[in-house]
């Protein structure tokens, strides 16, 4: 390290449960190195593969960093250069006069977890859409189906500290490819193997964690209700249940116990296709190897009743008085709790309907108007030709704010460039651990980049909206989220993690919302002095727990299935990608660069189809053409594809061409994409010409001026 090299601490924004801090080398004004923080004990020093060359990432050439207009048709990714002031104006008058006309609703906003940051992600621009009256979008393309289904357990989903998985004797990995989606949480793992613990993998699919596993059990996709109606029935019938335990903590125990009575074992091997030997041998294991762990992430709430499938967890865990774990967001919900989104209009839409929505030329008042960041909706979003249709309709004025020319921003009128992690200030929460860090910015934005939160103070006041806090500076809404008086964030201040860079939340170690069924409230100007207010979570909600076929699945409707009678799951399977974060980027891609078909032997075999042959993947949506892999990964009926590459990186279109965009949970507007129930029908494709040729083919054009020159003024210097 050089004498005049600085280090400046920040954290990782990607949607990942491990939120890793980082140290930054800055080196007159570049970044020359990023590092894991070796002091933080979750990232313990490392990053992953995805992250490790992100200052290739920053200092990528196909960078965005001028505005940019567009001077072609939609999808084309024609562009210009344009000067801030001139974007702003425009996109303000643009907005203006569809509220004029149509109403604050008409403008829709869609954004995700491009940054998980508490400041970049939304605050100002939650203000700012409020302040609109713009439609709310429902954030729930993922994770809001699993909060939902635990909750319905335990009142509030609030699973234990992930490393206390450390300690266990039984862990059972329910859904979750750790070793890939969550690789920190590994170490803890093996820790507790190393002192006898089994793991166990739950999973329709061979992943690297279950190969990595003692027991990989392998239900058929989407069955996971049955399958724990069936260990209950077990410790149920073989008396390994405290009764009376149950009778005194929970509600529901009596109709929990009845359907998994009426759920015999027989029926249950037909339904999963695991053996009943091996299903007894997973109850005695959670019940005779205590401390037991069920660790659920997110991957089964991608399916119409992915709520019932997370719950169903989250009951074997009290029954058989195991730990439950899931996401920690639930802490930090409630730690900022007091930190209250401003009020949103009554209009809200899911984002896993999008197709939907901007199809829908009869809802009053239409989407005129769609305002997008931290996310690539043509990439990742469900039923993806509805969803480009949309996007290319002539009367939708769409801003993309994004760092490179994403799939999204190629039907944008509007492109607005972002800064990095790295060149802006933000405040992290985790969904995998109890840290929050804060991200200082290492360098000055490159180019004529702009944080998020400066864009839509920059919109608010060309609009001249006056709603309280559009004006606070990042550093000042950092400081309002850490000023929260819930004693889950006692002594943890701005200063502290400007010196620190992380500090774990005040929650007692060993904290688990199945026993401790009390969380601490913020007090009140009401209580008196030295009194914790305490929020009840009443008793461990059980109750009737049934088993129901998705209606796209191979159990539910008999004709769908009798056209498309392979379930396709759209897996997380390269470790350099984050969703659709790095499917753009060459020296990100697999080798070869192109996503394929995983199919079974046997159902390569039933149709004709070689190791490498060119196959057409189709149903009701659309179609997909690509090379085929035989695996043997995969139980015969199921195929398997992967998520986030983007369209002319390899392929035409993704795989979100064929997936379903119906929602995991009771409530269509409140519930995650049911991506993983889709049914297809694989076939050799009519042409016979190698894939690359027919996807170069396809693909959209590379854009133009998506870097560009910056725009000029008089004199020919750069404004």
């Amino acid at each position: 390290m050089s004498v005049a090299d600085i280090v400046v601490r920040g954290a990782c924004h990607h949607d990942c449960p491990d939120t890793c801090a980082w140290e930054v080398t800055v080196r007159d004004g570049v970044a020359v190195h990023l590092r894991g923080d070796p002091t933080h004990p979750f990232t313990d020093g490392q990053l992953c593969p995805k992250v490790n060359p992100f200052l290739d990432r920053v200092y990528h050439p196909d960078r965005l960093l001028w505005p940019l207009r567009r001077i072609g048709p939609k999808g084309e990714a024609r562009f210009e250069p344009i000067d801030w002031d001139t974007a702003i104006a425009e996109i303000a008058e643009r907005i203006g006069d569809a509220i004029a006309r149509h109403g604050g609703e008409t403008v829709l906003p869609y954004s995700l977890d491009g940054t998980q940051g508490l400041v970049q992600k939304g605050v100002i621009a939650d203000r700012f859409f409020a302040a609109l009256g713009a439609t709310r979008n429902n954030r729930h393309i993922c994770g809001v189906t699993a909060w939902h289904g635990a909750a319905d357990v335990l009142g509030m989903p609030l699973g234990a500290d992930p490393t206390e998985i450390a300690s266990a004797r039984t862990i059972v990995l329910w859904g979750t490819n750790t070793l890939l989606t969550n690789r920190h949480l590994w170490p803890y793992i093996e820790t507790a193997r190393r002192n006898g613990a089994s793991v166990i993998v739950v999973d329709p699919v061979s992943t690297m964690t279950a190969q990595r596993a003692d027991w990989h059990i392998q239900p058929r996709p989407g069955t996971d209700v049955a399958l724990v109606l069936a260990v209950i029935g077990v410790l149920d019938r073989d008396g390994l249940i405290d009764e009376s335990q149950l009778e005194s903590s929970t509600a529901g125990w009596p109709e929990l116990r009845a359907e998994a009575r009426a759920m015999g074992l027989e029926d249950v091997v037909g339904i999963t296709g695991i053996d009943e030997s091996d299903i007894v041998s997973l109850a005695h294991q959670i019940a005779h190897e205590q401390p037991s762990v069920l660790r659920a992430l997110i991957g089964m709430e991608h399916r119409e009743h992915g709520h019932d499938i997370h719950r169903a967890v989250a009951a074997l865990a009290a029954v058989s008085d195991s730990v439950y774990m899931r996401s920690t967001q639930a802490y930090f919900d409630t730690a900022f709790a007091d930190v209250a989104p401003p009020p949103g209009p009554e209009r809200t839409v899911n984002m896993s309907a999008l197709g939907a929505v901007l199809a829908d030329a009869d809802s009053e008042p239409p989407v005129t108007v769609l305002v997008n960041y931290g996310c690539n909706p043509a990439a990742i979003t469900p039923d993806q030709n509805r969803v480009l249709a949309g996007l290319e309709r002539d009367d939708l004025f769409t801003v993309v704010i994004e760092q490179f020319m994403t799939d999204t921003a190629r039907y944008a009128d509007i492109v607005l460039p972002a800064t990095t992690q790295i060149e802006h200030l933000d405040l992290m929460n985790a969904w995998g651990h109890l840290y929050v860090s804060l991200n200082l910015p290492a360098i000055e934005p490159l180019g004529e980049c702009l944080p998020n939160t400066e864009i839509f103070r920059r919109l608010a006041h060309a609009m001249q909206l006056d709603a309280s806090g559009l004006a606070h500076s990042d550093e000042q809404v950092a400081r309002d989220l850490l000023a929260s008086s819930h004693p889950w964030l006692e002594g943890i201040t701005f200063e502290r993690l400007q010196r620190d860079g992380w500090a774990r939340l005040a929650v007692p170690a060993g904290w688990s919302a199945l026993t401790d069924r009390e969380i601490p409230l913020p007090p009140s100007d009401a209580d008196a002095p030295g009194i914790a207010r305490r929020h009840q979570l009443g008793p461990i909600r059980l109750g009737a727990l049934r088993y129901q076929p998705a209606s796209e699945s191979p159990g539910g409707d008999t004709e769908l299935a009798e056209r498309f009678p392979l379930a396709l799951m759209t897996l997380k399977q390269h470790q350099r990608f984050l969703n659709s974060h790095y499917g753009g980027f060459e020296h990100h891609l697999p080798d070869p660069p192109r996503p394929r078909l995983e199919i079974s032997a046997a159902d390569a075999a039933a149709r004709g189809i070689a190791d490498g042959d060119q196959v057409r993947i189709h149903n009701g949506r659309g179609e997909l053409f690509t090379d085929a892999t035989i695996s043997d990964r995969l139980q015969p009926g199921l195929v398997a594809m992967p998520f986030g590459w983007w369209a002319g990186s390899a392929v035409a279109r993704t795989v979100n061409v064929l997936t379903n965009a119906a929602v995991g949970g009771p409530d269509p507007d409140v519930g995650s994409g049911a991506f993983h129930d889709t049914l297809v029908e694989v076939e050799p494709a009519p042409n016979t010409r190698n894939t690359a040729d027919t996807l170069a083919e396809a693909a959209p054009p590379p854009p133009q001026a998506a870097s560009g020159s910056p725009p000029q003024t008089a004199d020919g210097s750069p404004s």
